[in-house]
């Protein structure tokens, strides 16, 4: 049997959330709060070093920092939210928002 490969089929912002209809025929609701103060990129979630140490660098938000300005499908694996405050380095793959609306953002 072969697998279904998960994309999004609509993505939509609902208010203060991100609407997700998955291909698998799931949704996924992330309030943009939760989804910007999960961002997986180096600046906001730290990054190791040669040791495998991580340093989470210290993040601050003002009062753009949680409306999402735009986003954009990067190939087939991940969704890339432009913020309203600039900020625009975190690609968040498709099933690592899946495990965010679970509140799991273990890889």
């Amino acid at each position: 049997m072969a697998s279904v490969s998960l994309s999004p089929r609509n993505i939509a912002v609902i208010g203060d959330e991100l609407a997700v209809a998955w291909s698998d025929g799931g949704e996924t609701y992330l309030k943009l709060e939760a989804l910007r103060k999960h961002c997986p990129c180096a600046a906001c979630g730290g990054e190791a070093d040669l040791m495998g140490n991580v340093v989470r660098p210290l993040v601050s938000y003002g009062p753009k920092s949680f409306t999402l300005a735009t986003y954009r499908i990067v190939g087939g694996y991940a969704l890339q939210p432009v913020w309203a405050d600039g900020h625009d380095t975190g690609l968040y793959a498709y099933p690592y928002l899946r495990r965010l609306e679970l509140g799991d953002e273990a890889a």
